[in-house]
C-alpha cells in the first residue's frame, strides 16, 4: 500500500448567509488513492446540491475509492440521501467503492437514556444499512474500502 501525505480542503456551502444559520462543511482529506469527505453541519435540500458537485467531481476526476465521514453530520434530509445513492451508483459502475463512518453507536431504542442520533436513524429508516458498508472509525473505513 502506497501512502502519502494527507491533503485536506474545506468548503462551506450557505457562506454568503448569517453566521447564525447553520450550514453544511465539507472537509476533504486524500491519503494515497482514498478520498475522505467529511460532513459537518445540516445536509438538506439546500446543502446537498453543494455536496453532490462535490462528491461527482471527484468521481469524474477519477476517484474510486471514497470515504464519507457523517461524526459531525447534524441531520440529513431525503435530498440527501438522494446524493449518497446517486455516488454509489456512479462508483459502482466505475468499478469503485463507497463506504461511510461516523455513525454514533447506539442503545436498543427500549432504553430511555439512549443518544439520539438522527442522521443514524434517518439512515436505517431508508434502509440504507443494507446498501451502504459502513465502519465505526476512519481507520476501520480505510480498510474496508480497500477490501
Amino acid at each position: 500500500m502506497q501512502s502519502s501525505k494527507p491533503t485536506f480542503e474545506k468548503f462551506h456551502a450557505r457562506d454568503n448567509e448569517e453566521p447564525k444559520e447553520i450550514f453544511m462543511e465539507i472537509t476533504e482529506c486524500r491519503t494515497a488513492d482514498i478520498v475522505t469527505l467529511s460532513l459537518s453541519g445540516k445536509l438538506d435540500g439546500t446543502t446537498a446540491k453543494t455536496f453532490e458537485e462535490k462528491i461527482l467531481t471527484r468521481i469524474d476526476s477519477g476517484d474510486r475509492r471514497i470515504i464519507i465521514d457523517v461524526a459531525e453530520l447534524q441531520y440529513v434530509s431525503s435530498a440527501g440521501l438522494r446524493v449518497f445513492m446517486l455516488a454509489a451508483k456512479r462508483l459502482d459502475g466505475a468499478n469503485g467503492k463507497l463506504v461511510l463512518c461516523g455513525f454514533k453507536k447506539t442503545i436498543p431504542y427500549h432504553t430511555l437514556n439512549r443518544i439520539l442520533d438522527p442522521v443514524r436513524e434517518t439512515f436505517d429508516t431508508a434502509g440504507f444499512f443494507t446498501i451502504f458498508s459502513t465502519y465505526g472509525s476512519h481507520e476501520d473505513a480505510i480498510e474496508g474500502v480497500q477490501a
